[in-house]
């Protein structure tokens, strides 16, 4: 997405920090670099927890988020993974901490408010979520339901356009 942009002059738009494994102090950074660019004027971007982060965020702040096949219950789904484990892009030791569940339990959204500001993109061939869950979660939003594909939604780049227009993105296909 940031190549994407950067070919439109939007380079510096693009926002991609490494989040805390804290879910409270991965909110807090979250929220700290939307008030530098205006929330009101920004698209959060979240897959998977980061949909879920996304969702606050937007309820908190007033932007706009684009959902990826996004958790809607993570407290209930992540207990199991408690302890060491490897980060999932490396094999880097990662420590989910017990208090990790209670933070996610802070930053739930029992149900959206102002549906139009969320883009939902939900893969039916999700191997971890259930599209169905997210569908519900998120009624009202603007919706794709992609047929197939997985939870990395290995085939985004598809459905890129369609996000940058949903972003405000200037020059972006439609």
């Amino acid at each position: 997405m940031g190549t994407q942009l950067q070919a439109l002059g939007r380079g510096s738009d693009y926002v991609c920090p490494h989040l805390p494994a804290s879910p409270k102090q991965a909110a807090a950074l979250a929220l700290d670099l939307l008030s530098k660019g205006g929330a009101a004027e920004s698209t959060v971007i979240g897959s998977s927890l980061g949909g879920y982060y996304a969702t606050w965020l937007a309820e908190q702040t007033g932007c706009r988020a684009v959902l990826l096949n996004p958790a809607v219950k993570p407290p209930r789904d992540l207990d199991k993974y408690v302890g060491v484990t490897t980060e999932y892009h490396s094999d880097a030791p990662f420590e989910f901490k017990r208090e990790y569940i209670d933070e996610l339990r802070l930053l739930e959204v029992e149900r959206i408010t102002q549906p139009e500001r969320y883009y939902l993109i939900a893969a039916t061939g999700d191997e971890v979520l259930d599209w169905r869950e997210m569908t519900a979660h998120y009624l009202g939003a603007r919706q794709r339901v992609v047929s197939g594909s997985d939870h990395a939604l290995s085939d985004f780049e598809r459905y890129l356009d369609d996000v940058l227009v949903f972003c405000g993105v200037k020059g972006a296909a439609k």
